[in-house]
């Protein structure tokens, strides 16, 4: 029987890793766009919040350099650690949803995927603002699967049609775990609530990507168990599922929107 607490997608699952991959292919061109605008620059102090993986730290310390600093937290940093650290960058574990920051007066702080599963997540965001210097800008991204709630948006075959079953209950079993599945379109009032001004927000959702099918076979087989377990899907079902995928049978895979929004703390 698979764990019954926690977030579903642990990253201590051999999964994680090709999910990490595939994310940063599909979304890391817009994040770094976002933080490019905000003015990202050598020498800035930033706070990756809840990394996972190492594209976007790894991003964020060649952008400040070596007089800048960068750190990457997680609750479990399995996919962050190096042999062999080299500055700016600095991997520490951290729960944001409980801990204090690991820092403050910085000039970005930023997390992708993250607050919809922290349980006191007005509590992280409140602390992640609270992180920042005059002047500083957060940057939180969150998938809303209710603005656009299928894996494949053109069904018009049973391999589309199960497809989206499939994923309709991947959202029931993470709704069960406690996230907020509709946290992403709240956030540009959110961050007005926590004192940022110059709030601002977009979405970005991919339709046909070659990282789709990765992202898509890695994070049905993470939670294979869980689908079969809460009668979502048999696990003939589910292997059919992956075959299709891999095959090309269903090569237009969506993912929910991206909701990137944006606010800088006043008084500078």
């Amino acid at each position: 029987m698979a764990d019954d607490e926690g977030y579903l997608l642990d990253n201590r699952r051999t999964e994680a890793g090709a999910r990490f991959t595939a994310l940063a292919a599909l979304f890391d061109p817009s994040t770094l766009r976002h933080l490019t605008a905000r003015g990202l620059a050598p020498g800035w102090r930033c706070w990756e919040v809840g990394a996972g993986g190492r594209s976007v730290p790894d991003e964020l310390a060649g952008a400040v350099g070596a007089g800048g600093l960068v750190l990457a937290t997680d609750i479990d940093t399995s996919w962050l650690e190096d042999p062999e650290p080299r500055a700016p960058l600095r991997v520490l574990r951290h729960d944001v949803g409980v801990e204090e920051p690991p820092a403050d007066d910085l000039d970005l702080v930023h997390a992708r995927l993250v607050l919809t599963h922290v349980p006191r997540r007005d509590a992280a965001l409140a602390a992640m603002a609270g992180a920042l210097r005059p002047g500083g800008w957060l940057v939180v991204e969150e998938a809303d699967p209710g603005l656009q709630p299928l894996l494949c948006p053109d069904e018009y075959g049973p391999e589309q049609e199960l497809a989206n079953r499939l994923r309709h209950g991947f959202r029931t079993l993470m709704a069960g775990r406690g996230a907020d599945l509709a946290y992403g379109r709240t956030l540009p009032r959110r961050l007005r609530a926590a004192g940022l001004t110059a709030v601002g927000a977009d979405a970005y959702f991919p339709i046909t990507a070659d990282a789709g099918a990765t992202l898509e076979i890695a994070t049905v087989e993470h939670i294979c168990e869980r689908l079969v377990e809460g009668g979502i899907a048999t696990a003939e079902e589910i292997d059919t599922h992956v075959r299709n995928v891999a095959d090309g049978r269903v090569p237009d895979l969506a993912t929910s929107p991206m909701i990137t929004a944006w606010g800088q703390r006043s008084g500078w």
